[in-house]
């Protein structure tokens, strides 16, 4: 029976987002998706990821902050970015049989996310889908202060050719956190994980990390 797929509107102060839903049988887990700053919650790349969570039987939430919403290009700053993680995580409340509700996000959408666990949202751990540690070039400005405070489970994936995090720097980061922390080389993946010299749709692409995601989430129930 194929997973349905059904669009939800969620109130963000005086503002509404749009966000995706899907619930397959009886799932373990349920994990609330955040896009990136380029491309909203209906880029191939989210949507095979979440198709693909549901076959490993994770509910799945994502959506479109007030920006993308809106249509316009620059990202919301924090305090924006953070109340609409805090409502879209109590939407997911509201969908949930009980299960564990995590948060994840594609680079910006994961910072936020880490921002607002930080911050004091609930939730039972994060996953991160290229986590902008850095902008490229730019490996003295690192973005990494908030995350020593965050003590739940997190799950860094990362393509070892991502300019947004220098393998060094990310390693070291992740040793400082702590064993809270897992990291997760995608061997020649760039920020969006493609690898040079393999033809995948962004879709495909999105897939393919589904299943090391599901088994984090299982590890940490």
């Amino acid at each position: 029976m194929p997973n349905t797929e059904t669009s939800v509107t969620i109130v963000v102060g005086e503002a509404e987002v749009s966000a995706l839903h899907i619930l397959p049988e009886e799932p373990f887990a349920t994990l609330v998706v955040a896009h990136g700053a380029g491309a909203g919650m209906e880029h191939p790349f989210l949507q095979g990821f979440a198709e693909a969570m549901a076959d490993q039987g994770v509910a799945t939430l994502r959506f479109n902050f007030p920006y993308r919403e809106a249509g316009r290009r620059f990202p919301d700053r924090p305090p924006l970015a953070i109340a609409t993680w805090r409502a879209v995580m109590d939407k997911a409340a509201e969908f949930s049989a009980g299960e564990p509700l995590w948060a994840a996000g594609k680079s910006f959408g994961g910072r936020m996310a880490s921002m607002a666990v930080a911050e004091g949202m609930p939730a039972r751990g994060l996953v991160y889908l290229g986590y902008p540690l850095h902008a490229p070039g730019k490996p003295e400005k690192l973005r990494d202060e908030h995350l020593y405070g965050v003590t739940v489970p997190m799950l860094f994936l990362q393509g070892t050719r991502d300019t947004f995090a220098t393998r060094e720097l990310l390693e070291a980061v992740v040793k400082k956190i702590g064993p809270t922390a897992t990291l997760q080389w995608a061997e020649g993946g760039d920020h969006s994980f493609a690898v040079k010299g393999i033809k995948r749709g962004a879709a495909e692409v999105g897939a393919s990390l589904a299943p090391a995601v599901a088994a984090f989430l299982r590890a940490n129930p």
